[in-house]
């Protein structure tokens, strides 16, 4: 008996847990063993790739729509500076999302991606010898290229390409030509260029180009429509659209300022205001030219003044006809008894005096005792200035007309007798008040013509309209909901592995303790303590108990039954380790 303990104790495997673990794997059969390891295998994928994949960059587009040329060239600066990427279907390049805009700016400082154009880089490599006509298409195509680079800074222009039609230049005048231009804009889905905008790239293209015009520039987008011709196209219509701009700024602006003065009475929700504006827009010019006449002598001014004097004296002539006669008189020797002009009374005249003289009109002619004067005339003309107005009158653009306003103003809201909210007209009072308040804040005109209308009308309750997107069409919500059903199916695969395939698996490999209590007889205890074999009466019989609790449990109830049997045991053991 106690050769056969010390055998069976010896070959005890209860220390070992990778025994253990492969008896419990051989419980098992050949179709149970296959399966539990395919499931096994698979949770273990499933979980490593789910890390995997967690730790998987965003990949995000770096460009799109690159020619082979760029392309080629993007690729090759990503390889050599060891920057994941790779191309998805369409053919977008991708790199990873928190490096996107650092990839942009190192492309961008080497010049990528082109865009399939050249600008005036090309001119740094011109080869010696290059004939005038190829350096002249040269520099044009630098030239169109650095104009496409220039329109596709703007923020609406996807894509943008030039053509310049230069004519060569002539020495004769008749023969010289304008040259032209033409743009092509490719724009981005669901954007449009103004006026403004419009009238910008025309004037940069006519102000790069010597001698073009702006009639000569042809703008169309991708769609073929003609975008250049659009400004002056509502101008001839009548239709300027930096007058109807004018309008829209003018009745803003009124109804600003009755919303400012309204809004703290009756609060912003309760009132509405529209105005229309007619603007003057018409150019006058008036020029008015008035004479008065002088009626007061002392503001009179002399404008020319002209005296006219004349005097002819007769003298005595006599003889005959011819040079003699022509000669003028031999002054007289003999005394004069009469005196001489200007000479006292009384007194003769002195020898080679002149007796008498005439002054008229400027002309001293001498007073002979013969002759004395028989005509004398005198002429005065004497012009006036004019009394003169000029006026010169322009009238100011954009004069209003005329205002038009209209107030609808919501009825007050209050509690009835029954405690229900109810609305209630405002008193003539406060209406009045709020006509005085709007005429004032509108520059209210009666001469004008201005008309104002205030009504007061309980509002129609409107709900109000969602301009946000709801939550499930919001993108950054839609690849939250992506990545949390991408970790649930992952957790249900995991789920359906280990309930349906390893946790039944595991209660083959490790059976519950059965549910039969053993007798309290030596052969019970043996095996529940030590896996002890003993030969009785009936046989051998072998207990195996799993759990370590029900064994040390079945030992206590045994030592308390027989307590000398589980000595003697004891003794045993000891002596054969001892």
């Amino acid at each position: 008996m106690a050769a056969t303990t010390e055998t069976t104790a010896g070959t005890a495997p209860e220390g070992n847990p990778a025994e253990r673990l492969r008896e419990a794997f051989n419980r098992l059969g050949n179709q149970q063993k296959i399966i539990f390891m395919v499931a096994i295998a698979a949770i273990v994928a499933v979980i490593v790739g789910s890390i995997l994949w967690s730790r998987q960059p965003d990949w995000k587009v770096l460009f799109s729509n690159l020619n082979e040329k760029d392309g080629g060239a993007i690729v090759a600066i990503l390889e050599q500076q060891n920057i994941p990427h790779k191309f998805n279907e369409s053919g977008s390049l991708l790199v990873s999302g928190d490096r996107v805009h650092e990839v942009r700016l190192k492309l961008a400082t080497q010049g990528l991606p082109r865009g399939g154009m050249v600008g005036f880089e090309l001119m740094e490599n011109q080869k010696f010898g290059t004939s005038q006509f190829a350096e002249q298409v040269n520099y044009q195509r630098g030239l169109e290229g650095e104009l496409a680079r220039t329109i596709q800074s703007i923020s609406a222009v996807q894509a943008a390409r030039v053509h310049l039609a230069i004519p060569k230049p002539s020495v004769f005048v008749r023969e010289e030509q304008k040259p032209t231009a033409s743009v092509l804009l490719n724009l981005y889905p669901g954007r449009t260029l103004d006026n403004g905008q419009i009238a910008g790239i025309t004037h940069l293209i006519s102000s790069s180009v010597p001698q073009l015009p702006n009639s000569n520039v042809t703008v169309i987008d991708q769609d073929g429509s003609l975008l250049s011709q659009l400004k002056s196209k509502l101008t001839e219509a009548g239709l300027d659209p930096a007058q109807i701009k004018y309008v829209r700024e003018v009745e803003d602006s009124i109804i600003k300022r009755i919303d400012e003065i309204l809004k703290p009475v009756l609060g912003s929700e309760n009132y509405k205001v529209q105005v229309a504006a007619d603007v003057d827009f018409s150019q006058t010019e008036q020029t008015a030219e008035s004479y008065r006449p002088n009626n007061t002598p002392e503001n009179t001014s002399i404008r020319s003044q002209q005296n006219n004097e004349t005097a002819s004296v007769n003298q005595a002539s006599g003889g005959v006809p011819g040079a003699l006669s022509n000669q003028p008189p031999v002054p007289a020797t003999a005394p004069v008894t009469q005196p001489a002009a200007g000479a006292p009374t009384g007194q003769p005249a002195k020898p080679g005096e002149i007796q008498g003289k005439v002054e008229a009109a400027g002309v001293t002619a001498p007073l002979n005792a013969a002759g004395q004067p028989i005509n004398t005339s005198k002429n005065a003309t004497i012009n006036y200035e004019v009394d003169k107005t000029v006026r010169y009158t322009k009238q100011a653009i954009g004069n209003i007309r005329r205002l038009s306003a209209a107030v609808v103003v919501n009825h007050r809201k209050d509690l009835g007798k029954d405690g229900k909210p109810i609305t209630k007209a405002l008193p003539e009072a406060e209406m009045k008040q709020i006509n005085d308040l709007v005429r004032e804040a509108m520059g209210f005109s009666k001469e004008r013509g201005d008309t104002l209308s205030i009504a007061n009308s309980p509002f129609t309750s409107s709900e109000k309209t969602e301009t946000e997107l709801p939550i499930w069409k919001d993108p950054e919500n839609i690849s939250y909901i992506k990545d949390i059903v991408k970790y649930l199916l992952l957790a249900g695969i995991i789920a359906f592995l280990y309930f349906k395939v390893i946790q039944p698996s595991m209660k083959v490999m490790f059976p519950p303790p059965p549910g039969s209590e053993e007798g309290t007889s030596a052969e019970g205890v043996a095996g529940a303590v030590g896996h002890i074999a003993i030969e009785g009466e009936e046989g051998e019989d072998h207990v195996k108990i799993d759990h370590y609790a029900a064994k040390v449990q079945k030992a206590r109830d045994f030592a308390q039954a027989d307590p000398k049997a589980v000595a003697n045991i004891m003794k045993d053991w000891m002596g054969a380790n001892g």
